[in-house]
């Protein structure tokens, strides 16, 4: 797996009158380099996006904030809810002076990102969801749950130490609030309401998406671009960095999206279909 994660320091803050760390390039980007916001998935810190975050930091202006009440940053007096998480990724750009970026969303990431649709589109330069997490793939919630835990079976044993500490520290009752809203929540809809460039990554083994639904949707809209990773699960920020970077490298560069030959996993894209 690439690392390279000395690309990368933590920074606190004061956000909301509270401590938030963010983790930011090391050195200075390069002039003129776009910036990517990571944002992180269920119950968890910005931590296990690292990988990928630092194989794009010799390129990019990168930011991989743990939001409010998750991983090291300090818990609000109440937990945030999803809305309310898109809103704290756009004030959280207003107190850095960051005008516009490409929003980079796991799982949880990718809701949260499209919570911000109606008021903040304007903010996105493009949208990266890998893994999107909810709708009624997930439904009901006693399938959504078996789905979680057959991807954290899936994952690299090095995600164990990262989630359980996270999760222990963002607190079973939120957790399971949380859930309820991730899975309750209309991700697929809200795809087809992006009206920015828009890059889907999924992997060919995570229970908790359907690939030929989100397959059948991207090639309905002109603005989605969908590739598959093939023997990735859900995290695949931190299973397959190399390869994700790749993928999101050829997006935001315009080329074709193919595979890095060096790295683990095959790419397939889905395209739309021509006319005969």
């Amino acid at each position: 797996m690439g690392s390279g994660q000395e690309t990368l320091k933590d920074v606190w803050t004061i956000f909301d009158g509270l401590p938030l760390l963010y983790r930011t390039n090391a050195e200075p980007p390069p002039d003129g380099a776009r910036t990517i916001i990571h944002i992180h998935g269920f119950a968890i810190s910005g931590r296990y996006l690292l990988p990928t975050a630092a194989l794009l930091a010799t390129e990019y202006a990168i930011f991989v904030p743990d939001l409010p009440g998750f991983g090291r940053s300090h818990h609000p007096p109440h937990p945030l809810s999803i809305d309310q998480l898109g809103d704290a990724v756009v004030r959280f750009m207003d107190q850095l002076g960051i005008e516009r970026a490409v929003l980079l969303g796991n799982s949880l990431g990718c809701p949260i990102i499209a919570s911000m649709l109606d008021e903040h589109i304007d903010r996105m330069e493009a949208v990266v969801w890998v893994s999107p997490a909810g709708g009624r793939y997930n439904l009901p919630i006693y399938r959504g749950v078996a789905q979680m835990v057959l991807a954290g079976l899936r994952e690299p044993l090095g995600m164990v130490p990262i989630a359980a500490v996270d999760y222990a520290r963002y607190g079973l009752i939120p957790s399971i609030n949380l859930l309820w809203s991730m899975l309750h929540y209309p991700t697929v809809r809200r795809l087809q309401e992006l009206v920015v460039p828009t890059l889907a990554v999924i992997g060919s083994r995570d229970p908790l998406i359907s690939e030929a639904l989100v397959a059948k949707r991207a090639v309905e809209l002109p603005h989605v671009t969908a590739a598959v990773i093939d023997g990735a699960a859900h995290a695949i920020n931190f299973s397959h960095p190399d390869q994700l970077a790749n993928v999101v490298r050829c997006f935001l560069e315009g080329r074709p999206i193919t595979a890095d030959p060096s790295a683990k996993g095959g790419v397939r894209v889905f395209e739309t279909p021509r006319e005969p």
